[in-house]
C-alpha cells in the first residue's frame, strides 16, 4: 500500500482529508499521531519537520495541507466522486469550489480553533477572549452561509465537492463552540446532511472515543 496518512481522528483537518478518501474508497494506511504511537511521530517528523498534520505520503512524495492533499488525490487517485470539476470549461466552477473550501477553513474552522486554543491554555481570561472572538466571527460566517445555502443541497450545488470536505468538520465543531441558531434553518439542515453523509459519519464515529478531550466540553449530541 503506497498511501499513508498521518494525523489524528479527532483533528478537524485530518477529518477533512478522511472524508475525501472515504468518498472514493481510496485504499490508504492511517497512522495515528499521539503519545501511544511514538514510532508514528518519528516517521511523521522525518517526512514533515514543520509538524503540522495531516500529511499524506505517497512513495517518495510528501504532501501537507488538507486542500492540497485532496487536490492531489483527485489527480493521482481519481474516483467516481469528483471533488473538483476537471472539465476545462468549468474553470469558474472550480474557482467557486476553491473559494468555498477556503471560506470554511478560514472563516469557520479558524475562529472555532481560536476558542479551542484559548480553552486549552487553562487561563479563564484567554478562554473568554477566544469564545468572544469565535462568537463574533462565526455568527458573521453563519449569516453568509444561511443566504448562500438557501437553494443548495451541497456547498457548491448538487454535487459533493472539496468544499463539503472542508465544511463537514468545520461546521461539526463550530456548532459545538457557537451553536447555529434556529433562525438559520438552511445552515442547520446542511450540517445535518453532512453528518448523514457516510464518509463523514465514518470519520465522526472513529473520533467518538476522543470526545472527552474537547476542552470546551463536547455536547451530548451528534
Amino acid at each position: 500500500m503506497s498511501l499513508v496518512l498521518y494525523g489524528h481522528p479527532f483533528s478537524s483537518y485530518t477529518q477533512k482529508v478522511l472524508v475525501a478518501l472515504y468518498e472514493n474508497d481510496t485504499p490508504f494506511e492511517f497512522r495515528t499521531l499521539g503519545p501511544e504511537y511514538p514510532e508514528h511521530g518519528a516517521e511523521f517528523v522525518r517526512h514533515w519537520p514543520l509538524r503540522k498534520f495531516p500529511v499524506l505520503v505517497d512513495g517518495d512524495r510528501t504532501l501537507a495541507e488538507s486542500s492540497i492533499i485532496i487536490e492531489y488525490l483527485q489527480i493521482a487517485y481519481p474516483g467516481p466522486v469528483r471533488l473538483l470539476p476537471d472539465d476545462p470549461t468549468l474553470r469558474l466552477a472550480t474557482l467557486d469550489v476553491r473559494f468555498l473550501d477556503r471560506f470554511f477553513d478560514l472563516h469557520v474552522m479558524s475562529p472555532m480553533q481560536r476558542a479551542v486554543d484559548g480553552a486549552l491554555t487553562g487561563d479563564a481570561a484567554r478562554r473568554a477572549e477566544g469564545l468572544a472572538y469565535a462568537a463574533e466571527k462565526l455568527e458573521r460566517a453563519y449569516a453568509w452561509l444561511e443566504s448562500h445555502l438557501a437553494d443548495r443541497t451541497w456547498a457548491h450545488g448538487p454535487d459533493f465537492t472539496l468544499a463539503d470536505c472542508a465544511a463537514a468538520p468545520s461546521l461539526f465543531y463550530a456548532d459545538w463552540v457557537v451553536p447555529i441558531g434556529e433562525d438559520k434553518p438552511a445552515l442547520r439542515a446542511y450540517r445535518e446532511r453532512l453528518l448523514a453523509r457516510p464518509s463523514f459519519a465514518r470519520a465522526v464515529e472513529e473520533a467518538r472515543p476522543f470526545r472527552p478531550l474537547f476542552p470546551l466540553g463536547a455536547p451530548p449530541r451528534d
